[in-house]
């Protein structure tokens, strides 16, 4: 039971909804499992950000990938990572370490590299066929790159990707947020182009990357308390919790539970 629990209200979420994905950027395997023990129960997705999985020693990757499965967190490696093994013809080898690490998702993006549709199609069904939850992404890493996208572009990839099964969809925004997909320099968000995703996609299937508290609230004001949300820093998944339940005065009695 929690504290003060007369005075709050838990989130009712329908399945695939108000998913929260932490970033972990090398968290060591100790302080993990603090987080986990005071925060476990409001993280969904933990991704290994980009390859920090392959420059730590194997055991404690596997350590780790058991701790968030403990506590029922969906632990996943980093897009740049599939963008590495894909290049060198070896995601057969990748897909198989990630089952035997005990990775539960594959992130399929192209950031870095250009992937065609026709390519994406197989990966997408070679990685569902492994037995893994698939999160694709859509944007670039270098924003001159990503600018090149429009909106609409946009909102047409992540409908490619969810009709070949893809169980999520990642904007991309990377971990500081700006100058990129749905945020402008500054990490505000371009509030036209969401609304071009909210008019022509389902947004239960997206995944907002919003590593900005102020990228948050907007998110949790238009689409409610159950969007789903990414690229969350470890240190900001209780305060976002809070947000979410109206427990802070960015969304006090501004949510419905």
């Amino acid at each position: 039971m929690n504290a003060f629990d007369f005075l709050t209200q838990d989130r009712v979420r329908e399945p695939g909804t108000g998913i929260t994905m932490m970033l972990d950027k090398g968290i060591g395997p100790r302080m993990l499992m603090d987080l986990l023990e005071i925060s476990g129960e409001y993280i969904d997705l933990a991704k290994f950000g980009w390859c920090t999985s392959a420059v730590y020693d194997r055991e404690i990757v596997k350590r780790k990938v058991e701790s968030y499965l403990s506590y029922d967190v969906v632990p996943y490696p980093g897009g740049t990572l599939f963008e590495i093994a894909y290049t060198h013809n070896k995601l057969d080898r990748f897909l198989n370490e990630a089952d035997k690490i005990g990775f539960g998702a594959i992130e399929i993006s192209d950031g870095s590299v250009d992937i065609s549709l026709e390519e994406r199609e197989k990966v997408i069904r070679e990685v569902k066929d492994n037995g893994f939850m698939v999160i694709t992404e859509v944007g670039k890493k270098d924003p001159k790159e990503d600018s090149k996208f429009t909106p609409t572009e946009r909102v047409k990839l992540v409908n490619h990707d969810v009709e070949l099964g893809a169980d999520k969809v990642l904007i991309e925004a990377r971990e500081g947020g700006k100058g990129i997909g749905i945020y402008d320099n500054n990490g505000n968000v371009k509030g036209d182009d969401v609304q071009i995703f909210a008019d022509n996609t389902d947004i239960k299937n997206i995944i907002w990357e919003a590593p900005q508290k102020n990228q948050q609230v907007y998110l949790i004001l238009k689409f409610g308390s159950n969007v789903n949300l990414g690229n969350i820093p470890p240190e900001e998944i209780t305060a976002l919790e809070t947000m979410r339940r109206g427990l802070r005065g960015d969304t006090l009695g501004k949510v419905d539970l």
